[in-house]
């Protein structure tokens, strides 16, 4: 895919989430990685302060692995540095999605993990969603906490913040995002009852096998 039709595709993205309110005004973040005309490790994402319905595509901020801007006129989003650290963690991942979602924002705030109390947890490759230390937005240590989560998961929940998602393309950092958040909410309602009773490790881990395939399958 072009980086033109890649970044009306993130443009529709940004605008998604906001109509679906799991962002609102200029919370929330989203990048792409860019083509390979451009120089290794850099990406598009969403210029800092920017709501969703001033976005244009030609807004977009093409930022360098080491942080400069290559192409844009305005500033990259603050919370560029954990956009590289995932980058730079999972090579294979093409995408990634920052939302301050209600849900997934209410048990960040609560600093707790989203467990295998569901089998769809395992949508972000592991038997649990991870929630990382608070750090302040926009720092390195917080940019290493969640590059650190993503070694081997494809979501975290950031401590007194909200959620970041990726994906090896756009549409599936979106469904993990999406589902996540969804989870987060029936957890929430969980827990007004009493503790969910979770899935074990072998439980999980056979949801994951089955994940590797699923939907892939000719006929």
């Amino acid at each position: 895919m072009s980086d033109s039709a890649t970044l009306h595709a993130a443009l529709a993205a940004v605008r998604q989430l906001d109509a679906l309110g799991l962002n609102r005004g200029s919370t929330g973040n989203l990048s792409v990685r860019a083509g390979s005309e451009h120089a290794p490790g850099s990406f598009w994402i969403t210029p800092t302060g920017m709501p969703a319905d001033e976005l244009a595509v030609d807004r977009f901020v093409l930022v360098a692995d080491d942080g400069s801007v290559l192409q844009g006129d305005w500033a990259p989003s603050t919370e560029w540095p954990f956009h590289r650290a995932v980058y730079r963690a999972r090579p294979e991942l093409a995408a990634v999605v920052h939302m301050h979602s209600p849900h997934a924002t209410a048990l960040a705030c609560l600093r707790r993990e989203l467990p295998a109390f569901h089998y769809m947890v395992a949508v972000a490759g592991g038997d649990n969603v991870p929630c990382t230390p608070y750090h302040l937005f926009g720092t390195e240590a917080l940019s290493q906490a969640v590059g650190a989560a993503f070694a081997d998961r494809n979501a975290c929940l950031m401590a007194n913040h909200g959620l970041v998602a990726g994906g090896a393309s756009l549409a599936q950092a979106m469904k993990v995002a999406l589902e996540i958040e969804s989870l987060c909410g029936i957890y929430l309602q969980a827990l007004a009852v009493g503790e969910p009773v979770l899935l074990s490790r072998s439980q999980m881990a056979e949801v994951i096998e089955r994940f590797r395939h699923y939907g892939r399958a000719r006929r």
